[in-house]
């Protein structure tokens, strides 16, 4: 413990110089982060943002400066691929746009495709940079002379949430004029600020990482059996898919606990939320209760554990899905199956030793189906039926995944559907296989089997 100490005593003295050196706080840390105990290692990240604040007391210039120097960074570089959410993405007058979603999934890099193809004579200013972890709720004075003397009337604000009073903030450029876009890596923090300061003030689209079809144009790949394989294991995450790196999903899963959940809800027992996220990326598409985990992973109270997945669900690296009742008490208390943001997560941080790839393929169809709607609920009676999507004032939907349709399975997946179908009052649902295609007929009652990757291949229909 003497020689931890002492290592973090020399580490603090090199923290003065960090922010002078404008090195990324990334990058820094990287060569500590598998040496420090982990309680050690997030006090030495929240070291270096108070030293960081501490030392960069801003001035007008230096933002001007700052902001230029990412804009030409953004102008001289390739923007990647084009996303589907591009077309749908337009500032208005009178409303903020807010595009959230999970961190590295390409919200910036959509706000780099908008500058450079769309709107080229934007403000841009990036928050997420050390040279702005000083910025206060007083600098947005200085911030706003900067835009003034720039002349541009439509801002782009990259990961902004992070800064005291930037609700207040946009309601004033709102009320000047301007058109804005923002984006953010944590939807509660979102949602709580803009329904103070912005009721009625804002438009909202969520990015996630590559669709299917995102994911076969970036790959130049057909849509069959060969590109789904791919798409199963490597996922959608941009950077994973140019580089390869299994690294960077690693990475990725221990900043987002890190950064948006232990630092930012100061959560004190690191170890036990990493066993509890283990758990659920190595159990995807299976029912959770807090009550039940609570006892594996060691957390004394289930509440805890209730707060750990709002947490990890804000973040966008899980989500919970409610079994399918009309009352909403049997939604809450019933247990919810949980899923992960993204394939690829799964491939590389799972603790399982098989690819269960029935599982992991429910996981992507319920992913395409989250890019559409959160009314998604899970059937479960006699009976289980995998998807009830269910938008207020339109149609209901049920749909079964089962990776291979067999003589084995064939009767308990129809007639899952079939009890879905029959609670829904609705004639007709799909079974969602990996390569086949078939239909069933029962009393009335039909089942269309068709391949994910011509399920995936459509926007879905609600």
């Amino acid at each position: 413990m003497r020689a931890v100490l002492a290592f973090f005593d020399s580490g603090c003295n090199q923290l003065k110089s960090f922010h002078k050196a404008q090195t990324k706080e990334r990058n820094f840390l990287i060569s500590y982060k598998n040496i420090l105990p982990t309680n050690i290692f997030v006090v030495y990240y929240q070291t270096i943002l108070y030293f960081c604040k501490k030392q960069s007391m801003l001035i007008k210039s230096d933002i001007q400066k700052i902001s230029e120097a990412q804009t030409e960074i953004i102008i001289s570089s390739d923007t990647g691929y084009l996303r589907e959410k591009f077309p749908a993405i337009t500032p208005a007058t009178r409303h903020a746009f807010i595009l959230t979603g999970i961190r590295r999934c390409g919200k910036s890099t959509l706000l780099y495709q908008l500058m450079n193809k769309k709107y080229p004579g934007v403000f841009f200013l990036n928050f997420d940079d050390p040279r702005l972890y000083g910025f206060e709720n007083n600098d947005f004075q200085r911030l706003d002379e900067v835009i003034r003397e720039s002349g541009k009337k439509i801002l782009f604000f990259d990961e902004l949430q992070g800064i005291r009073g930037w609700e207040r903030y946009i309601r004033q450029k709102l009320d000047e004029n301007y058109k804005i876009v923002i984006t953010g890596s944590n939807s509660t923090l979102l949602s709580k600020e803009l329904g103070t300061r912005l009721t009625g003030r804002y438009l909202s689209k969520e990015l996630f990482p590559f669709s299917y079809s995102e994911f076969t144009g970036y790959k130049s790949l057909a849509p069959g059996d060969n590109s789904m394989s791919a798409y199963m294991q490597k996922g959608g995450f941009p950077e994973y898919l140019k580089n390869d790196n299994p690294e960077i999903l690693s990475t990725l899963f221990d900043d987002i606990l890190i950064r948006d959940i232990v630092v930012r809800y100061g959560i004190r027992d690191i170890k036990n939320l990493q066993r509890l996220a283990l758990y659920l990326i190595s159990n995807t598409g299976k029912p959770v209760t807090g009550s039940k985990l609570k006892q594996s992973i060691g957390i004394a109270a289930t509440s805890t554990i209730m707060e750990y997945f709002s947490y990890l669900e804000s973040a966008y690296l899980f989500y919970f899905v409610p079994r399918f009742s009309y009352s909403v008490r049997s939604q809450l208390i019933n247990p919810r199956k949980v899923y992960a943001a993204d394939a690829g997560l799964i491939s590389i941080n799972s603790s399982s030793f098989s690819n269960d790839w029935g599982r992991k393929l429910e996981n992507i169809i319920f992913n395409h189906l989250r890019g559409y709607t959160k009314e998604i609920y899970y059937f479960l009676e006699k009976n289980e039926c995998d998807f009830i999507v269910r938008p207020r004032g339109k149609r209901p939907v049920a749909i079964q995944v089962c990776h291979t349709l067999d003589r084995d399975n064939l009767e308990r997946e129809l007639n899952g559907l079939y009890a879905a179908l029959r609670l829904l009052k609705i004639n007709e649902g799909i079974i969602v296989t990996f390569n086949q295609k078939d239909k069933y007929t029962s009393n009335k009652l039909k089942a269309k089997v068709i391949p994910a990757y011509e399920f995936l291949e459509k926007p879905f229909s609600l």
